[in-house]
C-alpha cells in the first residue's frame, strides 16, 4: 500500500508540469498548481505513515521471532553433550546464537516489507511509464533490463556459495579471537606471544584474502550495474532527440521532463531488490547454521528412575572420537570399586579428561558403555546422575554473585549454616575473613577478586556441600600457588573421605596413596596398578615419576639459590 501510494505524487507532479507548460509563459494563470502540490505532499505523508505502521508490525514480529530463536537455541544447547559444544567452540556458538538470530530479525523487520514494495513499485511504475508516452516508457525500461540481468549474475548460485564461505571465515575469526583472548594470561606467563597469535592471525589473513578476492570479483559487475541503472537519462535524451525530429511539442517536453523525474525511482527499486537478494542469502545461511545446532541430538533421557545400587564405576570397551577420525578413547575397560580412589595420569591429549567426561555423561561413548552401580548411565535420569557425581575442574568458574550463592548452586535449599560449614571444610575461612562482606561478597564472572587457588577452594566447598558419593577431580590444584596448594589438598582430603574418587593429575606426588593408578596414552590404558607396583615394573610410569622428581629437585635447588642470593 505504501509503495503504491508513494507513486501518486508523481502523477500530481505530471499535472503540475502539464499546467505550467499549458499557460507558459503566463505562469500566474496556472491556478491548480498549489492544490496539486499539496495533494502530492498529502499522499507522500500518507505513504510514510502507512510505511511506518507496516514497519511497526514487521519489527514486533521480527523481535519476537529472533527472541524465540535465541531461547530455543539456548534451551537446546544446554541439553547437548559437552562434546558438541566443544566441537563448535564458544565463539562460533555465541555467533550463531547472537548474529544468526539477528540476521533473521533484520530480514523480517526491513527486507520483508521492502520485498512487498519491490513487487508493488515496478507494477505501478510500469503503468505510469507506459501511460503517458509508451515510446519513452520502453526506453526507460532498457537500462532496467540490463541492470536486472547484471544483478542476477551477481546474486546467483555462485553468490550463495560465496556468502557461506564469507560467514565461515567470519565465524572462524570470531572463534579464534575468543580463544586467543581467553588464553592471554597463559601467553603472557610463558612469553609465547608470537606463536600463540599465529592461529588468530591465520584466521584474520584468511578472512582478508577472501574478502579482497570477493570484492575484486564483484568490482566489474557492480560498475556495469551502477552505470546501467544511472544511464537511463542517456536513453531518454537520445530518444527525445530522435522523437522530436527538429520540432519540440509541449506534450513531448512534458513527458520527457516527467520521465526524467520519475526514472530515479527505478534505480532505487532495483538497488533494494539487490540488497534483498543479498540479505535473503545471509538469512538463508543463518537459518542453516541455526538448524545445524538444533539438529544436534541431545543426550537421551531415561523414563524410568533407575537408581544405582552402589557407587562403583565400570567402563566396558569404551571408545570415543571428537572428529570421527582419531579416537580420544580406544576400547577402554576399567573397574573402580565403591570407595576407591583412582588416578588417571599420562601426557596431555592421552584421554584423561575425556574419560572423566564420559563418566559424568557430558557426552556418551560411541562404543561400549559406562555403568555406575551396575546400571548403564544412559538408563539413569539426569538429575539422579548429577546428584551422584561432583566434579572440580582445573579452571573452576564462579558466577557474578555472592560467595554464598556460588556455593549454594550445589544445593539450592542449603541453609546459611550448611554453606558456612562447607566453606570451613574447604579451608576457605581465610578468604572469607579478608572480604568486606564475608560470604555475602559479590565476586566477578571469573572470580576477579580471588586468586586461582582461592577459586578452587570455593569450588571444592561447592562439591562438599553437594556431598555426592562420586567425585571427579580434574587437575584441581593446577592453578594453586604453594600455600594454596597445601590448603586445597587439605580440602580435597576432607572432600574425598568415603567417596569413589577419580583424580586427574600431573603432579604425581599427589596420587602416591591412590588405590590404583591408570596410565593413559593415545586413548588407551597401557599400565595400571599402585604407585609402588608401577615403580617396580619399571615402565612408562617409572619414567614419568623420574622426570617429575628431577623437575621437583631442580625447582628446589633454584629456590635455594635464590635464597642464597637474597641472603
Amino acid at each position: 500500500m505504501s509503495a503504491l501510494l508513494a507513486l501518486v505524487p508523481f502523477w500530481y507532479i505530471w499535472r503540475i508540469i502539464h499546467d505550467i507548460l499549458e499557460v507558459s509563459p503566463n505562469f500566474s494563470q496556472a491556478g491548480n498548481v498549489t492544490s496539486y502540490g499539496w495533494s502530492a505532499v498529502l499522499f507522500a505523508v500518507i505513504s510514510i505513515v502507512v510505511y511506518i505502521a507496516a514497519l511497526m508490525c514487521s519489527h514486533m514480529s521480527a523481535f519476537r521471532v529472533a527472541a524465540n530463536i535465541r531461547k530455543e537455541l539456548m534451551r537446546h544447547i544446554t541439553a547437548l553433550p559437552l562434546g558438541v559444544t566443544e566441537k563448535y567452540g564458544s565463539g562460533k556458538l555465541r555467533r550463531i546464537v547472537n548474529t544468526s538470530s539477528t540476521a533473521t530479525e533484520t530480514y523480517l523487520a526491513h527486507r520483508l516489507p521492502d520485498k512487498a514494495g519491490a513487487v508493488a513499485t515496478p507494477i505501478g511504475l510500469l503503468f505510469l511509464l507506459l501511460a503517458f508516452d509508451w515510446r519513452l516508457g520502453l526506453l526507460s525500461l532498457v537500462p532496467v533490463v540490463l541492470g536486472f540481468l547484471i544483478m542476477m549474475k551477481m546474486t546467483g548460485k555462485d553468490m550463495e556459495k560465496r556468502m557461506e564461505q564469507y560467514q565461515n571465515a567470519l565465524a572462524d575469526m570470531s572463534n579464534e579471537a575468543v580463544e586467543y583472548v581467553r588464553g592471554v594470561p597463559v601467553v603472557k606467563t610463558f612469553g609465547q606471544t608470537i606463536f600463540s597469535f599465529k592461529r588468530f592471525k591465520d584466521a584474520i589473513d584468511n578472512y582478508e584474502t577472501w574478502v579482497i578476492a570477493y570484492t575484486k570479483g564483484l568490482r566489474l559487475p557492480m560498475m556495469f550495474y551502477t552505470t546501467a541503472i544511472n544511464g537511463v537519462f542517456a536513453f531518454l535524451i537520445a530518444g527525445g532527440i530522435l522523437f522530436t525530429r527538429g520540432s519540440v511539442t509541449n506534450e513531448l517536453l512534458l513527458n520527457l521532463i516527467f520521465y526524467i523525474v520519475i526514472t530515479p525511482v527505478i534505480g532505487t527499486t532495483l538497488t533494494k531488490i539487490m540488497f534483498m537478494s543479498e540479505d535473503a542469502m545471509i538469512v538463508g545461511d543463518a537459518i542453516n547454521r541455526i538448524d545445524e545446532v538444533l539438529n544436534e541430538k541431545p543426550l537421551s533421557e531415561s523414563s524410568v528412575n533407575n537408581i544405582p545400587k552402589n557407587n562403583g564405576i565400570t567402563l566396558e570397551h569404551v571408545s570415543y572420537s571428537y572428529d570421527g577420525k582419531k579416537n580420544a578413547l580406544n576400547d577402554v575397560s576399567l573397574s573402580i570399586k565403591p570407595g576407591q580412589t583412582v588416578a588417571l595420569v599420562g601426557a596431555s591429549g592421552g584421554g584423561k579428561t575425556t574419560l572423566a567426561n564420559i563418566v559424568t555423561r557430558f557426552f556418551d561413548p560411541q562404543k561400549g558403555r559406562v555403568l555406575i552401580g551396575n546400571t548403564d548411565i544412559r538408563d539413569i535420569p539426569k538429575e539422579t546422575l548429577m546428584n551422584k557425581v561432583s566434579f572440580v575442574f582445573q579452571n573452576s568458574r564462579l558466577i557474578k554473585a555472592s560467595i554464598l550463592e556460588n556455593v549454594r548452586m550445589a544445593k539450592p535449599n542449603a541453609t546459611r549454616e550448611e554453606i558456612a560449614h562447607a566453606l570451613e571444610a574447604a579451608q576457605c575461612l581465610d578468604i572469607i575473613e579478608k572480604l568486606p562482606n564475608g560470604i555475602d561478597t559479590v565476586v566477578g564472572t571469573k572470580g576477579v577478586y580471588l586468586s586461582g587457588g582461592e577459586q578452587q577452594r570455593i569450588a571444592i566447598a561447592r562439591a562438599i556441600l553437594k556431598n555426592a558419593p562420586i567425585l571427579i577431580l580434574d587437575e584441581a590444584t593446577a592453578f594453586a600457588d604453594p600455600d594454596n596448594e597445601v590448603r586445597v589438598q587439605q580440602a580435597l582430603s576432607a572432600l574425598s573421605k568415603g567417596k569413589t574418587v577419580i583424580m586427574i593429575a600431573h603432579r604425581l606426588s599427589s596420587i602416591t596413596d591412590a588405590d590404583c593408578i591408570y596410565v593413559l596414552q593415545d586413548g588407551e590404558i597401557i599400565e595400571s596398578g599402585t604407585h609402588n607396583g608401577l615403580i617396580e615394573r619399571n615402565g612408562i610410569f617409572t619414567k614419568m615419576w623420574k622426570n617429575y622428581s628431577e623437575a621437583a629437585e631442580w625447582k628446589i635447588l633454584n629456590e635455594n639459590k635464590g635464597l642464597e642470593v637474597n641472603a
